[in-house]
This record gives structure tokens, sequence and C-alpha cells, in this order.
């Protein structure tokens, strides 16, 4: 690291960053319950950006590159030597790079890579399977990653925590057919209970799908997102406050105004967290070194601050910014019973649920979906849901129950009426 150090130094680089990944974990490969495979791994990535002013110091570029373990000095020197004109071949608006800032440092939990490990193995155990649902295979990865951030400007913090990470495929089948869902759980340390309920529930899904009649003409309804779809609503809104978006003209939203004009529906609050309990993203500075710190960004449907990268910050003339890595979105006024009431579409399983932040839209084929016309619940499959959120917003409501995904608390359920329905069947 010292010779790396010197070498950028007497480089002729504007600026530079270093991040130092260093990764020791636990990897388990499963079919069905029977171990096939499993390592101990460790892992170090050491990447560089480097910065290049123009001569007349108006444009600032930057480029990335990894440099590995056994390289040595030459070899280095010629890829710094390399990025750093490939920078400046980039002419961006010229910006300062993060100064040293104290932050406030995270009480954690106390962990072993053992012990997270063990409550995996445990959990997936303990999951209620049959004949006809059950685990097809899985994979566990646990790692203690430690993080270290060493920049031109001074900057040099080392943070380490908990990363794991679990892939599952869930098997339904009946007499004729039989069909695989996918499940990716990311965290800290282990959620066994949150976790459990999930797969059960994705059983359920996988059974009830090989039931499921084509989806009917409805034309417009109201649908009930929830878990990581209504993640994706979820990510809208944070998008549409990120500071590369408000610079790009890609998001109108501005500070002190509301989102949307005519809101009827529940009104959004939306918060950057620095801690969330048993994230993998719990971090005391970003990858830029911003320290991270608790954030409002939209209150009651106003918005009052933006958040991103150190360059589109401070295009947008916010200096004291930083990069998201916790969220939660808020502000649901009725319980998950009343969100759930009257007649709706449940939509569970997509193909793939898309948001565009951009232009607003959204879109899904359907996979598995349930028709609630207020006394019968009927699974449904195929044709799809569409909109636009920068309407749909207008109107949304959302339960005030919360649910943790990841790195996000949201809403258990969110409700977007006269969301378009295409449908396959009578």
């Amino acid at each position: 690291m010292e010779k790396l150090i010197g070498i950028l130094r007497a480089s002729g680089a504007d600026g530079w960053e270093i991040r130092d990944t260093q990764t020791k974990g636990w990897e388990f490969y499963f079919i069905k319950h029977q171990l096939d495979q499993h390592r101990v791994k460790e892992v170090r990535h050491v990447n560089l950006t480097v910065y290049k002013k123009s001569e007349d110091g108006k444009y600032i570029g930057f480029c990335d590159g990894e440099v590995y373990p056994d390289d040595d000095e030459k070899t280095i020197e010629k890829q710094v030597s390399s990025l750093i004109y490939s920078a400046s071949l980039m002419k961006n608006p010229v910006y300062a790079l993060n100064q040293p800032k104290a932050a406030q440092s995270i009480d954690t939990k106390p962990y072993t890579v053992r012990e997270i490990s063990r409550d995996f193995l445990n959990l997936m155990n303990a999951v209620k399977e049959t004949e006809y649902k059950y685990i097809n295979s899985y994979e566990i990865f646990v790692n203690e990653q430690t993080f270290r951030l060493i920049t031109s400007e001074g900057i040099d913090v080392k943070e380490t925590s908990p990363v794991s990470m679990m892939e599952v495929v869930v098997n339904a089948k009946d007499e004729k057919h039989e069909i695989e869902l996918y499940r990716m759980y990311r965290s800290g340390t282990c959620d066994p209970s949150r976790i459990r309920e999930d797969l059960e529930k994705t059983m359920r899904y996988g059974h009830d799908r090989l039931k499921a009649k084509p989806t009917m003409h409805l034309n417009s309804a109201p649908v009930v997102f929830s878990d990581s779809n209504a993640l994706k609503i979820a990510d809208f809104f944070l998008d549409r406050t990120n500071a590369a978006y408000i610079y790009r003209g890609m998001s109108s939203w501005k500070k002190g105004e509301p989102y949307a004009e005519e809101l009827r529906g529940d009104r959004v609050s939306l918060r950057a967290l620095r801690y969330l309990d048993n994230s993998y993203c719990n971090r005391i500075y970003d990858r830029e070194g911003a320290p991270v710190r608790d954030l409002s960004l939209i209150d009651q449907g106003i918005v009052k601050a933006y958040h991103g990268s150190r360059m589109f910050s401070q295009y947008i003339g916010n200096d004291d910014s930083f990069i998201v890595s916790n969220f939660e979105l808020s502000g649901g006024t009725a319980s998950e019973e009343e969100i759930r009431s009257g007649s709706y579409l449940e939509a569970v399983e997509f193909s793939d649920f898309q948001v565009d932040s951009l232009t607003g839209d959204i879109f899904g084929e359907i996979r598995l979906a349930y028709w609630h016309d207020g006394n019968t619940v009927t699974p449904i499959s195929g044709g799809s849901v569409s909109g636009n959120m920068n309407e749909l917003m207008k109107t949304m409501r959302m339960s005030s129950e919360m649910k943790q995904l990841s790195a996000a608390r949201i809403p258990a359920a969110i409700r977007l009426e006269h969301v378009t329905i295409a449908g396959e069947g009578e």
C-alpha cells in the first residue's frame, strides 16, 4: 500500500482514491439439503480512481481501475499512467473532492462468520416442506468485509461489517407440472424468522401458480404490491431525489415543493438512514469518504434534500451530501387490512417488474397474481400490468405496517389505483 501511494503521489494525477476491500468468508452449496461443496475464501480487491484536470483548470476527468497483489511497481506505474491519460479525455466541469470529516461510529452487535453460518444452516433445516412444495437447492455466502478508503485529500478510514447473501430455488409440483421460483436474500447477519416466512410463502405461491387461471380482461383496477415489487416503487422516490437526476434534468423535483400536485393519497416521507438493523449497507462513510448520516429527503410529500455523489452534488450546489446506503419510505395512513380491502389485484410474481425512474413508466408480465373480488380470491397468471408513477403516485396508498428488505424499510403493502391490466382470459 505504501508503494502504491508513492506511485500515485509521483504520477501527476490531480487527485486519487484507493478502495481496499478485503473479504473473509464461508460459502456453502446445497442440492436440496445435501451439502454438495463448501469453501473458505479470503479475497482482496484494490480499486483506484484517478483524476486529471484540463490545462486551463476548467474541467476534470476520472477513470477507474484495479491493481493486483502480484503486480510489480513497473506494471502499476504503467497502469496508473494509462488511467491518467483516459481521465484526461473526460471533460466534466471541475469540482473538488471530499475533505476529511469526522463521523460518529456505529455501535454494532458482536458476530462471527461461524455464528452467522450456523444461523443460516439452522434456518434452512427449519423450513416446512411437503412432497409437492420443497427446497430444490440453495447457496449461502457469509462474509466479513473490511473496507478502507485512502485519498489524495488526506482521508484514510477503515470499517468492518458482516455481509451475507443466500440464493434459494423453490420447487412446486402436481401430477402434471413442476415449476421453480427463485429468491435472493441480502443482509448483514441472518434474520431467520423473516427468511423462513418468505420461503414458506414462496412455496405457497408456487403451488398456487400451478392452478392459476388466465388473467381476465380488467382494463384497469387497483393493484397491491409488496416485497421486492414494492421496493422498486420505493426506489423510484429515492432516484428522483438523487443529485445526478436533478442535474441531468431527469427529475424536476425541487426542494421546498411537493413532488406532485393534487396529492389525494398518502404523502410519502423518505429518509436516508445511517444505520438499519441487520442491513449489509451500514456505513460510517460512503465510497467517496463523505460521512453518512440520517437525513430527511422527503417529508409528508415535500422535497427537503438531495443525495448522491460528490460530483453531481457540487454541480447543483449541494456540498454537504453523501451517497445513501440505507433508506426508509413511510407515510402510510391505513392498516394493511384496509389496503387489502374491496376488489383489487394482488401482484406477487412477475417475469420482470420494472419502474422507470426517468419516465415513471411501470410494467410487468404477470406470472402470479390474486384477484380479490371482495368475496373470493382467484389465482391468475398471464397478461400484464402497466401505468405511470407520475400519475399513480397522486392517489397511492401505503400500509402503516412496515417491512425491511435488505437495506430498506418500506410499507408492507403499496396500493396503486387505476393500473392498466391486460388480460388473456375472458
